[in-house]
């Protein structure tokens, strides 16, 4: 259960602005509310310059010349300035908020969107905390920057550029002192961008590790109780937390050295201005006005100086995890739906000569060889191997959750791949060994693959699965059952997953020993129910015990990744050693069934 971020499937890549730059078409979906904001913001920047500069009209004016009737209406327009500089404000968060808010709805939504087009094998490299990490954390540091590091970055720079020039334009000697303190301030943040990013990036793969190690305590808690390592995962989950807050410490000093000094520089350079200020008019060189105007235009410089710290940091963070988050993008899906659908299909499925290797394999490392079988509609074929020969991997084929690497999977005769995949999955239905139920009511596990099945189907289904237990929970099928089902047993969730499959009312069924963990009572009566379901659906079946070969109208024995038999069970159990010796734990049923086929 121990993962680090050193074991990601993906290189990474470098974070920077470009990896912002590439989420830009998701901000010009929204570019009329954020011009609105960006036109608010300058405007403010405008007012926030003119209330300074009115401040030196009234004492320059009235004030100088004793004369007190000015001072009015001058001091209302200070006044109205400032009312409307807090309305703009106003106006700009409220719309920032649904704006900002909406990006990150819609990168949301597009990042678990493309994470179901991906395949089986890139969800089998990933850590589920590492996807689960980059769908929350990274979206919200994205958004932060988004809807308020990117604004103020923009208002920021604007407002040093505009006020300096101000200053300098106002009395030259000081507006130089204030450019001057922009260069160790330029210096520091090349610096400390490039340290940041490094430790930002580690902070997010190590948050990503932690949630892979709470997700798997909480979805393994029966086997880490029944082993009694409750205490070794619970060390695991220590060192790595710990490994978290020393490099989230690490993030702290760094971003604490960086902001002291923002804070240094710019009250070393206000203390500079107060006294050249200071000489300046008693050597009347500039007028006190002007002396004011220029500390209260200085001073409106100290946030923007000030906040640059925390903006390059939030900046740092979200480009990191924009990197994390092209990550997935960049995964193209190795599945591509087709264009074809068929109008009424039979079911007639086929195996033409398939290969099958895993991604990242070497070439001559087949799980599958020439694989050829053929299963008329309203046929059942039992696959019977040993574990590990590639049973799980054929029925995977069938649904496209993995690609064949050579050869072809068929359809009523269209190939498999050409079709799309709605379409697909809509005439093939399977209930898996380990069945999957979701945090949801068990009418909606049960409806997941039908949405539009009526009660009447969802009730046969259930009695076909044997799953009348439903019923018996607290509040019948609108029960909620827990996550992954935990609060069933084995044999519950295997009944509900086969019932889930009956209900799509598939072409072709798929049933990955789907009946593995059912008493030899229940066993029998599923088997006799699924009969009746399988007489109407082309049916694959994969078999462990003799008694699942009942179901089958053939058997297809597969032998280090191909299949070398088909045929009837009394055939093969008479003339095949190697299917006899599969099926010895099972005797007493073997030799049933002899008698049968």
């Amino acid at each position: 259960m121990t993962s680090t971020a050193s074991t990601l499937p993906s290189n990474h890549p470098p974070a920077g602005i470009h990896s912002l730059w590439r989420l830009r078409g998701y901000l010009k979906r929204h570019i009329p509310a954020l011009s609105v904001m960006l036109g608010t913001s300058l405007a403010g920047v405008g007012l926030s310059i003119a209330i300074p500069l009115v401040t030196k009209a009234i004492i320059d004016g009235p004030i100088t010349d004793g004369e007190i009737d000015p001072v009015l209406p001058l001091g209302l327009l200070a006044l109205g300035l400032g009312i409307l500089e807090a309305a703009l404000i106003f106006w700009r968060r409220w719309i920032q908020s649904n704006a900002v808010l909406g990006v990150e709805t819609d990168i949301r939504h597009d990042l678990y969107e493309h994470l179901q087009q991906l395949p089986m094998a890139f969800h089998s490299r990933w850590q589920s905390g590492q996807l689960l990490s980059r769908v929350t954390t990274d979206l919200s540091s994205i958004r932060r920057f988004s809807g308020f590091g990117l604004l103020f970055l923009l208002i920021n720079i604007t407002q040093l550029v505009v006020v300096t020039g101000v200053l300098l334009h106002m009395y030259w000697p000081l507006g130089l002192v204030v450019a001057a303190a922009a260069v160790p301030i330029i210096y520091l943040s090349m610096r400390f961008e490039k340290a940041y990013v490094v430790v930002s990036r580690r902070v997010q793969d190590e948050q990503g590790d932690l949630a892979t190690l709470a997700e798997e305590g909480a979805l393994g808690i029966r086997v880490i109780k029944s082993f009694g390592r409750s205490r070794h995962v619970s060390d695991q989950y220590d060192d790595a937390a710990r490994r978290l807050y020393e490099t989230s410490m690490d993030k702290v000093r760094l971003s604490a050295r960086f902001w002291t000094f923002l804070e240094v520089i710019p009250n070393l350079a206000v203390t500079l201005v107060l006294l050249l200020g200071a000489l300046g008019v008693g050597r009347g060189d500039l007028s006190p006005g002007t002396l004011v105007a220029f500390i209260i235009l200085m001073l409106s410089l100290v946030w923007p100086i000030a906040s640059l710290g925390v903006i390059l940091a939030m900046a740092q963070e979200a480009m990191t995890a924009s990197a994390r988050v092209l990550e997935i993008f960049d995964t193209e899906p190795a599945i591509v739906s087709g264009t074809r659908s068929i109008a009424e299909p039979r079911g007639h499925l086929r195996f033409e000569h398939v290969d099958f290797r895993f991604p990242d394999q070497p070439d001559d490392e087949l799980v599958l060889r020439d694989v050829n079988l053929e299963v008329a509609p309203g046929e059942t074929v039992a696959i019977v191997g040993a574990t590990g020969s590639g049973k799980t991997t054929i029925t995977a084929l069938v649904p496209r959750l993995y690609d064949v690497s050579g050869g072809r999977v068929t359809v009523d005769g269209v190939d498999v791949r050409d079709l799309t995949l709605p379409s697909l999955r809509t005439i093939v239905a399977t209930a898996f060994e380990e069945p999957t139920l979701f945090s949801m009511s068990a009418r909606e596990n049960l409806t997941l693959g039908r949405s539009d099945a009526t009660d009447d189907e969802v009730d046969q289904a259930v009695r076909v699965a044997q799953a009348g237990f439903v019923h018996d929970l607290p509040w019948g099928l609108d029960t909620r059952i827990g996550e992954q089902g935990m609060s069933l047993s084995g044999g519950q969730r295997q009944r509900l997953a086969l019932a889930r499959a009956v209900v799509a009312r598939p072409k072709i069924l798929v049933l990955d020993d789907t009946l593995s963990a059912l008493d030899v009572h229940t066993e029998k009566l599923v088997e006799a129910a699924l009969k009746h379901v399988l007489s109407d659906a082309t049916g694959i079946v994969v078999a462990h015990r003799a008694s699942t070969v009942m179901l089958a109208d053939k058997v297809a024995l597969l032998q280090d990744g191909t299949i070398t038999h088909v045929g009837k069970h009394s055939e093969l159990m008479a003339t095949v050693p190697a299917y006899r010796q599969l099926l010895a734990a099972d005797v007493s049923d073997s030799d049933a069934l002899e008698g049968v086929r």
